[in-house]
């Protein structure tokens, strides 16, 4: 959704997300999209067949194995109750707020998603620019959309304070709208900046892990289980070197005590944990979702991989972690060791956040190798980010086409 920091998620809800998933109407195969380009690299100039990225969709029960969706029949989906028309102009906050428009001046757009737009705005006061997200309550259709909506601003304002976590500056409502500003992202995703510096060793993607794993330790700590860790949910804040990296759109994220299990399926097909699936989850799927940034920080591509979300969802739940292929014979075995202790398949024998840090190959001037990558490693991660950010023109441009659709049935 452009340099905001708010990143389409492919998931249940996330009303701060840049579009539903709820809405994407089926789309052409993988293989109907135009070639990657990788760059100059001579050693990997496109990925294998058997390695192209399937459609990222929302997931949902119809999307699993047969043997992994059933449900049983006292836990069948409750249809959700609907907003009454009538209260389009209620208060959602329930409180009463500033008016945005004093505050702060609004710029251009610089995002467009099912619920609302995200702009560039510009503090009146100090001129500091932020990203503010304005969602029209007539499209927050259901009580869930609005609990939702409610929740994630709260976990924002939990979580305030954090280097590496989204800011929120405000939320604002008025007799349309709720508008949230938070901070302005402007350098770009995580594997953009990687790819585009074209240097990347051992030792910076352990520093990457610190940070990523930092923030998850972060939200656990604060009774925080953020459910959709991906790589496109870390942005820069700007071009600097210094940068900080954030954690963006909590959208799925949700409170817990310790002890409380989870059965809602949400997440992003490559990241999500085997335990998701099952329907039987706690904090533990965020260090397997974190496991997989890891992964793919190291080598470039995806633990688990097939032709269809189906495929990707077997090969999470019962497929082998592949540390055979290159690159990884040139990896430090410290590196896999910690790899293979995030994607344990049993929740219980899998690290903690706090583990995962007392690392040796995590921790600052630990074991991790200060050597270049092989470069296959940089071509690979270019086009599987490529080949994602496809497919999010293409759902945009579908979502479009939808909605227009739905206008003309509308005014006939």
């Amino acid at each position: 959704m452009g340099n905001a920091c708010i990143g389409p998620g492919f998931s249940k809800n996330g009303i701060l997300q840049s579009f539903s998933a709820t809405c994407w109407p089926p789309q052409a195969p993988v293989d109907a999209l135009p070639p990657i380009k990788t760059g100059d690299s001579a050693k990997e100039t496109s990925l294998p067949t058997e390695k192209r990225p399937p459609e990222q969709v929302k997931i949902q029960e119809a999307s699993f194995p047969e043997s992994e969706s059933k449900l049983p029949s006292d836990q069948s989906p409750k249809k959700p109750k609907r907003v009454s028309t009538a209260g389009l102009h209620n208060s959602i906050l329930h409180r009463k707020t500033q008016s945005l428009k004093e505050i702060y001046s609004l710029d251009k757009k610089i995002g467009q998603g099912q619920f609302g737009t995200t702009y560039l705005c510009v503090e009146k006061v100090t001129g500091k620019q932020y990203a503010c997200k304005s969602i029209a309550k007539r499209k927050l259709s259901t009580e869930e959309d609005v609990e939702d909506l409610k929740r994630e601003i709260q976990i924002m304002h939990h979580l305030a304070g954090h280097p590496n976590v989204i800011s929120i500056k405000g939320a604002y409502e008025d007799a349309v709208a709720v508008h949230v500003v938070m901070d302005l992202c402007a350098g770009g995703e995580l594997f953009d900046r990687i790819i585009q510096k074209g240097h990347y060793t051992e030792r910076k993607a352990a520093e990457l892990t610190r940070v990523i794993v930092g923030v998850v330790k972060a939200c656990h700590s604060l009774g925080v289980m953020h459910r959709d860790l991906k790589p496109e949910n870390f942005l820069f804040v700007d071009q600097s070197e210094e940068a900080h990296l954030k954690t963006i759109d909590f959208g799925l994220s949700i409170f817990f005590k310790p002890g409380d299990m989870f059965s809602d399926v949400v997440g992003s097909p490559y990241y999500v944990a085997p335990e998701v699936l099952r329907k039987r989850y706690g904090t533990e799927a965020d260090i397997w979702s974190a496991g997989v940034i890891v992964y793919i920080l190291l080598s470039g591509v995806p633990p688990f991989w097939a032709e269809s979300e189906e495929g990707i969802f077997d090969e999470v739940l019962h497929g082998d972690l592949d540390f055979e292929s290159d690159p990884w014979p040139s990896i430090s075995n410290s590196a896999k060791d910690l790899v293979k202790k995030m994607l344990e398949r049993d929740p219980k024998r899998r690290l903690t956040a706090h583990e995962v840090l007392c690392h040796p190959w995590v921790q600052v001037d630990g074991v991790a190798l200060d050597k270049p990558l092989d470069s296959a490693v940089l071509s690979r991660m270019k086009q599987f980010s490529a080949m994602n950010k496809l497919k999010r023109i293409a759902l945009r441009r579908a979502f479009l086409r939808m909605k227009f659709q739905a206008s003309r049935k509308c005014s006939r």
